[in-house]
């Protein structure tokens, strides 16, 4: 094995302490002769959510000499709540200690760019990985096994029980619902996130009628006992009566008989959707990523698909999934369905009349919508990196992570603005936006009810009914902006290199083509005078345009690399991919190369 380069890990700190460890505090001297893997997450991003599933495996079979560390660090004012990150480790089931940053302090530390980003120190407190985005199960794995062998061999691993302390379990009929829907006899139907299942409920919206599902994760079709789910979200009437249930981490579509209680599968492999991966065809061979919601649109049921920022659409007629819209790119861009970008659609619901649907764009907190002509539309927000609460006109009025939209009958919607724990309302024919309610926990869906709003009140565990008022209340409110420490940057020539080597026992797969992939944007886009664009070379050589002294640089990059063994005929391929939003400061004595981290030197 090479030898590698020795930095010591910088201590942990945060200022909201530790999470799932008993109360008690850790420092890196506690960990000392485990090998430590650092998670920087934040618990908006869906990139981070899979990575959480994929280091599941990890977690459960190196659990005697690995501890995993989850750092949250926050990107909007709402996950810097202590009591929200509470939430998110139980809704999202981190069975890990978790360091709560609100600062950012140990990020900064770190000298982390994006999330998520994963860290590996040694058992002698030593940095010796880092990588950035998905996909990297695979290679810290091999590094484990490694560093097991060395440090075993050195006498310098310690092996036992690590320090994770599971909450004590609540008894609540809900815990972290997602979506919820209407039945024909007044019922609801709610996904019960966390608990992996569904809740079918009395129209009081609390007495329990059945369980669907067994309540572990899983991926099993069968009856109400035997079915297995991961973290369903979104709820759909399909034309045969039937319900389609958004599988969320099974990269799967379901389907409900109500009558019969069965729950079969109707798209999806249960495999996440990686790039290069076929995005139509048969519903039950094509890959899915993180389906979050669903809504019958036209003549087909469409899908929020949250992991690739798309819109896909399922045909029961032809038992086909396709691409709708979007490019895969994150970010807010209007226009045909092609070329269009979205940043993790969440929210679907179809306007009262057919023509329209509506579209929740939390990493943008925009109010997005599709036209029947496929083409995409912004009615509300500005991009990635600004939000708040702030009612009025249309093109001033701000939203923070919105995750639910409702179709009123006056042909206004509704919006679930989850971080404002507020419910909004946007009315086409004014463009004027204006809440209806505050006070609203974590709300990630609403359904109408007798002209009522049933809403889902996520983190509060409940279904609550609100009475439309005559008149919304008007909020001046706040705007905010994501802040991260601004990299300084000279004027004119940067020249970007995204450093990426295949990690130990991988090589490149160019068996097809280039295998490596970069796309750059800035905003505001007058920053860039020349670079902007899709290309295949990790590096880039752009301009910066003179008299725009900050703004933020876009990066999304991709690379494939496949196990190098000439004796294995079909070798294991996997993607690694990021996005990068870097905040620039363009200023004499600023640097003139930006050099980001996709894949972590595990070997120097």
């Amino acid at each position: 094995m090479a030898t590698r380069a020795r930095v010591r890990a910088p201590e942990l700190i945060g200022k909201g302490g530790w999470l799932n460890t008993g109360g008690k505090q850790y420092t890196l001297a506690d960990l000392r002769g485990r090998i430590v893997i650092l998670d920087f997450w934040t618990f908006c991003c869906v990139n981070c959510l899979h990575v959480l599933d994929e280091l599941r495996e990890l977690e459960e079979k190196h659990r005697d000499t690995v501890v995993i560390i989850g750092v949250h660090s926050p990107k909007f004012v709402h996950e810097a709540e202590h009591q929200a990150v509470v939430d998110a480790v139980e809704r999202y089931g981190v069975h890990h200690p978790v360091l709560d940053d609100p600062e950012l302090a140990t990020w900064k530390q770190y000298a982390v760019r994006a999330w998520p980003t994963l860290v590996v120190v040694d058992p002698e407190g030593y940095v010796v990985a880092q990588h950035a985005g998905e996909g990297h199960a695979h290679a810290i794995e091999k590094l484990v096994e490694e560093l097991e062998a060395e440090h075993g061999e050195k006498g310098t691993l310690r092996r036992g029980d690590g320090p994770y302390v599971a909450p004590e379990p609540v008894a609540t009929s809900l815990r972290f619902p997602g979506k919820a829907l209407v039945l024909p006899d007044g019922g609801f139907l709610v996904s019960d996130t966390t608990r992996h299942r569904l809740v079918e409920l009395d129209g009081d919206g609390e007495t329990v009628r059945r369980y669907v599902g067994s309540g572990e994760r899983g991926l099993v079709d069968g009856g109400p006992d035997e079915a297995r789910f991961s973290e369903p979200q979104g709820l759909a009437v399909l034309p045969d009566g039937r319900i389609a249930v958004a599988d969320t981490v099974n990269h799967a579509i379901r389907a409900l008989d109500l009558r019969t209680g069965l729950t079969t599968t109707l798209a999806g492999t249960g495999r996440q959707w990686w790039q290069g991966a076929p995005n139509q065809g048969p519903a039950r061979d094509v890959d899915l990523s993180s389906p979050w919601d669903i809504a019958w649109f036209g003549d087909r049921l469409w899908i929020a698909m949250a992991g690739v920022h798309q819109l896909w659409s399922y045909d029961p007629g032809t038992l086909t999934v396709r691409v709708e819209a979007g490019t895969t790119n994150e970010g807010l861009v209007d226009g045909p369905g092609a070329e269009a970008w979205f940043a993790q659609p969440s929210g679907l619901a179809t306007s009262v009349d057919g023509s329209r649907l509506w579209v929740a764009d939390p990493e943008t907190s925009a109010l997005r919508y599709v036209e029947s002509d496929g083409s995409v539309c912004t009615a509300v927000g500005t991009g990635l990196f600004d939000f708040g609460h702030r009612d009025g006109a249309a093109g001033q009025a701000l939203f923070q992570h919105p995750l639910g939209v409702t179709a009123l009958p006056d042909g206004s919607v509704a919006v679930c603005d989850t971080y404002n724990h507020a419910l909004r309302r946007y009315d086409p024919g004014s463009g004027e936006v204006t809440t209806l309610a505050t006070d609203v926990r974590e709300p990630s869906d609403a359904v109408l009810v007798d002209g009522d709003l049933v809403v889902v009140e996520s983190a509060r565990h409940r279904l609550t009914r609100l009475r439309l008022p005559e008149e919304a209340v008007r909020v001046a409110g706040e705007a905010h902006r994501t802040r991260r420490a601004a990299t300084e940057v000279a004027p004119g020539a940067l020249r970007l290199d995204v450093v990426f080597q295949a990690p130990a026992g991988q090589k490149l797969d160019t068996r097809y083509g280039p295998s490596t992939r970069l796309l750059v944007s800035s905003t505001p886009p007058e920053l860039l005078a020349r670079g902007a664009g899709p290309g295949t070379d990790l590096f880039r050589d752009l301009v910066l345009a003179d008299g725009v002294t900050e703004g933020v640089l876009h990066v999304s990059a991709m690379a494939a690399s496949c196990d190098d063994d000439p004796e294995n005929e079909y070798p294991a391929c996997h993607v690694h991919q990021q996005d990068w939003g870097v905040p620039l400061r363009v200023t004499p004595g600023g640097v003139s190369r930006l050099p980001l981290v996709l894949a972590g030197m595990d070997d120097a």
